[in-house]
């Protein structure tokens, strides 16, 4: 379900544009206020589910999750789905660290690796099928249903969760760190949104001193868990090197995938003039090669340690972010978005796995729920910046080339009024509804000129990001997995 929600919904954002006719900054944030209290609230869920039960904490997130996700499927406003998407978030934060805390409580040694194996195969295979899933469920009924669809799963996960095994920490420390949880939601969301004030308007004051404050917000946050005795982001654990160096690699590959990927299906929709089935399904390769190799890749660090495929799976992913950056405009799909896929999953099939396998493995069991929490935590906040960062590249690149293109094309001034005045619809991609007959057609062709050239920004951005985790991988990580 969370996976799922994570990508399906993107295939949805140029949809929900039309129908609520909604600015660039209100799409991201239907993505952003979901990602912002899934990053800032999961390290506190890992704490409660080590304090109350993982179990118990897993099924009230599940349960959370459900139920704001029917208030999503019922939204009659941008601002009604945005505090709902909210609410999923803090759903989310709840059940995500619990499910991975249940499977290391379970297994040890080799076991441990291909039941985390399994895991990470199963999410990467949702969240990859999530797009089709979703781009099919806005074609034949209504982007309603992508959030409807969480209910009967919500119910069958809850069925299904009383056959697991309690279990917590019985060392952890009494107290909950609320400051913590409250500076660090207040900290991303300074920065993200000051960042997305940012983009296209490069000296917006407050939305500099938003970036800023946020910072200073998320500064003061690291120095609050230093000195709380009840802190939800240990940082003892980071003295392992293992663990410090995996989660700067996590850093560095999610931001790529999670700024990158959030851009794919308005250039597939808006651009490219894919249905959105076909959008969904042009990253079918990825879920494919993710699906079948993942299980396999899990058992790959007991035998060769985690160097070489984490090294070797972010050099494909790199390849992979540069062959969407060639994918150019109107060319076939076999030249142009299947060989990035393909090269993304195969790439993604080596690394994700390995990763969360030796994450969990460079902590003790009984942290196993604060070692997700923060892996998980930095996995989404890595993604939720990016959104907002390289919003800002592609948005200075579009406004740029798509400023050149009507003036080359001369455009008339209501064209040049128009675009003025939907400035925020056009960033997506879209043509405004209001201007029709030639100059729609030059306008069409100059936004989508435009948008390539943004997009291709973005997807090099997303290989520069995939090419540092593999040099931090190939460096810093050890030989052999570490005893």
């Amino acid at each position: 379900m969370i996976f799922i929600d994570g990508t399906a919904v993107n295939v949805a954002l140029p949809v929900l544009q039309r129908d609520f006719h909604a600015s660039a900054a209100s799409l991201q944030w239907v993505v952003e206020g979901y990602s912002l209290f899934l990053s800032a609230l999961v390290l506190i869920g890992g704490s409660l589910g080590d304090h109350f039960g993982r179990k118990r904490v897993f099924g009230i997130g599940i349960a959370l999750f459900a139920l704001a996700s029917f208030a999503c499927a019922l939204a009659g406003s941008m601002e009604m789905l945005i505090v709902a998407r909210c609410a999923q978030g803090v759903g989310g934060a709840l059940a995500t660290p619990g499910s991975l805390a249940l499977l290391s409580a379970t297994f040890e040694g080799a076991r441990r690796g291909r039941a985390i194996g399994t895991w990470s195969g199963a999410s990467a295979m949702t969240a990859a099928a999530g797009p089709l899933l979703g781009g099919w469920l806005v074609q034949v009924a209504s982007w309603r249903w992508v959030f409807i669809i969480n209910l009967p799963l919500a119910a069958l996960v809850l069925f299904a969760l009383g056959r697991v095994a309690e279990s917590r920490d019985v060392d952890e420390p009494p107290g909950l760190d609320f400051g913590g949880a409250a500076l660090a939601t207040l900290g991303l969301g300074g920065l993200v949104y000051g960042l997305i004030r940012l983009q296209g308007v490069a000296l917006d004051v407050p939305g500099l001193w938003c970036a800023a404050c946020g910072l200073g917000v998320l500064g003061l946050f690291v120095v609050y868990e230093a000195r709380t005795p009840t802190p939800m982001l240990h940082l003892a654990l980071f003295r392992s090197r293992t663990f410090a160096v995996t989660n700067a690699y996590t850093l560095l590959l999610y931001a790529a995938l999670g700024g990158s990927f959030y851009f794919v299906p308005f250039d597939l929709i808006n651009v490219q003039g894919y249905t959105p089935t076909a959008a969904g399904a042009a990253l079918l390769p990825f879920v494919v090669v993710m699906s079948v190799f993942s299980r396999f890749s899990g058992g790959l660090v007991a035998r060769i340690g985690a160097r070489l495929p984490l090294t070797l799976g972010a050099i494909l992913a790199a390849a992979g972010f540069a062959a969407f950056a060639a994918a150019g405009l109107d060319r076939s799909y076999w030249i142009s978005f299947f060989p990035a896929a393909l090269i993304l999953g195969v790439g993604g099939a080596l690394f994700v796995a390995p990763l969360t396998t030796t994450v969990m493995d460079s902590v003790p069991t009984a942290h196993a729920g604060i070692a997700s929490g923060i892996n998980n935590a930095v996995a989404r906040t890595a993604g939720l910046i990016a959104v907002a960062a390289l919003g800002i590249a592609l948005a200075s690149t579009f406004e740029r080339d798509l400023s050149r293109e009507l003036r080359r094309d001369n455009a008339s001034a209501a064209t040049l009024e128009v675009v003025q005045r939907t400035s925020g619809q056009i960033l997506a991609g879209r043509v405004p509804d209001a201007i029709g007959g030639r100059e729609r057609t030059l306008l069409a062709h100059a936004i989508a000129s435009a948008y390539v050239g943004g997009f291709r920004v973005a997807m090099l951005t997303g290989a520069a990001l995939s090419l540092g985790a593999g040099i931090l991988a190939l460096t810093l990580l050890p030989r052999r997995r570490p005893a």
